[in-house]
């Protein structure tokens, strides 16, 4: 199956790359910014690499940097954002910081309607959210567009098929954005339409059959979309032997927790709920900070499940929960934590 790689440089939109691109049918793995160039030639499913985006500049001492030789893969690269920065500093470019960035939408003028850019006319309103430019282009590179503040919002070099846009394609506000990205994915890197999310779910329940086994787990059910969608796979998967736990805060919506019953039992799932609002409420009397309540509220979460587990026996915890919530937490090496969920 063929598949596109996305290299994590902690911008918070790097999941949203991957999900536009599976969109399309095209599978979409992330992967930490410091992949050797060796690790993914090796995978002769990957037919192209996109960086991301970042919330650092590529002077500072720690930024995130990748490994150069995947330059010379003779793969198509497409950098967004810090990655079109990147991408220009490693190669010979130069990138300075700007007079005031550009944050917000930006009209696009584009140059050069081809291959990156492809089908989207003269202009596009497109979201930027940097201060960092690329003011000089590394040698046989051009730029293609064009905004107000910077005179290389993205640039191509055709023969190595390495692309670059100072914006974001992949959110909504961008105009047509998902068609830069269906031209690097489907046109310039000639991925088949493979992915579904029915094969998923299959790989799904029998990776979960597979580790598993024979032995008993909890999940920690919320009733959300995340949570519900875990406890059904993996309830296909092992059946009674998963306990889905449901815990009763105190601080539900009125009547929720009569719902959540009511509605995955007629699922026959192996509900348990634990009503546990004393103790909740107890441990965020007179607590204030946000940050400090979701670290309670965590730790008590925590608590309940390891008790549940150990008088189930259960030995895995479950827990479905979106991407972009785990790296607001600051899961990933260059993520800024911007609360804790997980």
């Amino acid at each position: 199956m063929d598949k596109i790689v996305i290299l994590d440089f902690g911008g918070q939109y790097c999941h949203l790359i991957s999900r536009r691109i599976r969109d399309f049918g095209v599978r979409a793995e992330v992967m930490p910014s410091n992949t050797s160039a060796k690790l993914l030639l090796a995978d002769k499913s990957i037919k192209g690499i996109v960086l991301s985006g970042g919330a650092r500049s590529v002077y500072e001492k720690d930024a995130p940097k990748f490994d150069k030789e995947i330059l010379k893969l003779s793969m198509p690269i497409l950098g967004i954002c810090y990655g079109h920065q990147l991408t220009a500093h490693l190669m010979g470019g130069k990138v300075v910081s700007g007079k005031s960035g550009e944050y917000g939408l930006m009209k696009l003028n584009i140059k050069n309607a081809e291959e990156i850019l492809a089908h989207l006319g003269k202009s596009k309103n497109v979201w930027m959210n940097h201060r960092d430019i690329v003011v000089r282009l590394p040698k046989s590179f051009i730029s293609v567009a064009s905004t107000e503040h910077s005179k290389i919002a993205a640039f191509a070099n055709k023969k190595q098929k390495i692309f670059g846009v100072q914006f974001h394609p992949e959110v909504s506000h961008t105009e047509n954005g998902d068609q830069i990205l269906k031209n690097f994915v489907i046109d310039i890197c000639k991925c088949k339409k493979s992915w579904t999310s029915t094969l998923v779910a299959q790989n799904l329940i029998k990776e979960t059959k597979d580790v598993i086994g024979k032995e008993k787990a909890i999940i920690g059910l919320s009733g959300g979309v995340d949570s519900s969608v875990a406890a059904a796979l993996v309830g296909k998967a092992i059946g009674k032997k998963l306990v889905a736990v449901y815990v009763d805060t105190g601080l539900m919506r009125d009547g929720e927790t009569k719902f959540i019953e009511r509605t995955f039992r007629k699922k026959k799932l192996n509900l348990k709920i634990v009503r546990a609002e004393k103790q909740f409420l107890r441990a965020l009397k007179g607590v204030t900070s946000p940050e400090q309540k979701r670290k309670i509220i965590g730790k008590l979460f925590a608590d309940i499940f390891y008790k549940v587990a150990k008088k189930e026996r259960a030995i895995f915890l479950i827990q479905g929960t979106i991407y972009s919530d785990r790296i607001e937490s600051g899961l990933t090496k260059h993520s800024s934590k911007i609360k804790s969920h997980h």
